[in-house]
């Protein structure tokens, strides 16, 4: 088989948009061709919006797009289908599975969401009670989930279950994908701390979903979902950004713009948090590199507490700088929204939401011990509930 090089997949592009025009083609009839193309994730199977490509390549697709002023997916709106569903459904789906769900999660015509976290199992995932049990060719779902994003403009969710309550925490589980529009999925909305209400809360009475919609073998849920976390950190830790993006470019750009403000202190401070930023984004390429051999592993989790720490922490250098300024807050309306817009908004907004990057996708305190075991070979910490089955652990 001849690999693809950045030459072929340049011509390939020229040849989308030659029969596809971006400014007489309509948004979404572009997207669909460019999948059809191979050109949506080249490293993705051919037929399933790639071509087997390296990885590394995508970004002579997605430049090569932007300069001829081509549409793009959106990703920010529908980040958890492209960053956990997708990578999931392709390491774990069946071929059907795959053709059905890929190419409209890429194209965005179908949002998704992350029914994981529960309220009685707090950051012990691997403790949820969420129950289904089978009736013939479906299973009968019952429970409740929290800090749903997207959760009110999905169409599908990951969904993971205790099928088998004699077994160890860790075992026993399933892995489904559901569909919120079925009778039984009840969404709530959930106000945070900034006003809106991005999360969600989602209960579960009664839902059917076909034997036919389960990812990977009954009870082994927990290693499909271990896919789907590892991508989660890597996409949330490790996205590609350029330099001063992300968090540190308002507060570098306030500090050129507003020489009253600074002090020396805080210059020492943001000489440091830029230099942080700057190395979390560098690691973040060389992370990115490195899953062109496989599937991200660990040091996703590490990248993950990086990015939590230095929002909060940069965030809170912002709010400092402003001074009187840094504690207005311009928007407190219930909102639902679509996606969530650090640099937007103001600092007052970005000190407050940044407070959640320790606790999505993952908290710190469970990532410390990822990184303290997997990644540098520190002793395990005592689990006493290992091989104790669910039903019968104190809750």
């Amino acid at each position: 088989m001849t690999t693809l090089d950045a030459d072929e997949l340049r011509r390939r592009t020229q040849d989308l948009l030659a029969a596809h025009p971006p400014a007489a083609t309509d948004r979404t009839d572009f997207l669909k061709a460019r999948f059809d193309a191979g050109l949506a994730w080249v490293h993705y199977p051919a037929g399933l919006g790639g071509l087997d490509a390296p990885r590394s390549l995508q970004p002579v697709v997605d430049a090569a797009l932007a300069a001829a002023g081509a549409p793009d997916n959106d990703p920010r709106r529908i980040g958890i289908g492209l960053g956990m569903a997708a990578p999931t459904i392709l390491g774990y789906g069946t071929d059907e599975q795959k053709r059905r769900f890929l190419r409209p999660l890429w194209v965005g015509e179908e949002v998704w969401c992350q029914l994981f976290s529960e309220p009685g199992a707090g950051s012990d995932l691997a403790a949820l009670g969420t129950r289904a049990v089978r009736d013939g060719e479906d299973w009968v779902v019952d429970g409740q989930k929290v800090w749903t994003s997207s959760a009110h403009l999905a169409r599908w969710a990951i969904l993971i279950a205790r099928t088998d309550p004699d077994q160890p925490k860790h075992r026993g589980i399933s892995y489904f994908i559901c569909d919120m529009t079925d009778p039984g999925v009840e969404v709530r909305p959930l106000r945070q701390i900034t006003g809106e209400a991005e999360f969600n809360e989602v209960f579960l009475t009664g839902v059917r979903i076909p034997d036919s919609r389960r990812l990977g073998p009954v009870g082994e849920g927990w290693k499909v979902a271990r896919t789907t976390l590892m991508n989660e950190r890597v996409s949330i830790g490790g996205a590609r950004i350029p330099r001063e993006g992300g968090m540190i470019g308002p507060v570098a750009r306030t500090w050129r713009a507003r020489p009253e403000l600074r002090t020396h202190d805080l210059h020492q401070r943001l000489l440091t948090l830029w230099v942080e930023a700057e190395v979390a984004r560098l690691t973040g390429t060389r992370l990115r590199q490195q899953l062109v051999a496989g599937q991200p592993g660990p040091e996703g989790s590490g990248m993950k507490l990086a990015f939590a720490r230095l929002n909060q922490e940069i965030s809170g250098l912002e709010v400092e700088l402003l001074g009187q300024e840094g504690l207005l807050y311009s928007e407190w309306t219930m909102r639902r929204p679509e996606l969530v817009d650090f640099t937007g908004r103001d600092a007052g907004y970005r000190y407050l939401r940044s407070k959640g990057n320790s606790i999505e996708g993952g908290t710190s305190e469970v990532l410390l011990n990822i990184v303290a075991e997997r990644v540098l070979g520190l002793p395990v910490e005592p689990r006493n509930d290992k091989d104790v089955a669910w039903k019968d652990l104190a809750r």
